[in-house]
């Protein structure tokens, strides 16, 4: 593939691409993260998420 054509193709994605859109569960309710305000955008991205690998209710299942 020549540079003018990976350039075309990679125009092409771009073009066919859309917004994705965040949503999570606050207070109860499920709202975009678009919608929070700076304070709430820092603190839901600085949130943890864990792995159900690394809980001990694997552990407990596989035992049994």
């Amino acid at each position: 593939m020549t540079a003018t054509a990976a350039a075309t193709a990679t125009e092409d994605l771009k073009d066919k691409r859309t917004r994705c859109e965040v949503w999570t569960r606050v207070m109860g309710y499920h709202r975009p993260t678009s919608h929070f305000n700076i304070g709430k955008k820092s603190e839901h991205y600085s949130r943890q998420h864990f792995s159900e690998k690394a809980t001990a209710n694997s552990e407990f299942c596989a035992k049994n």
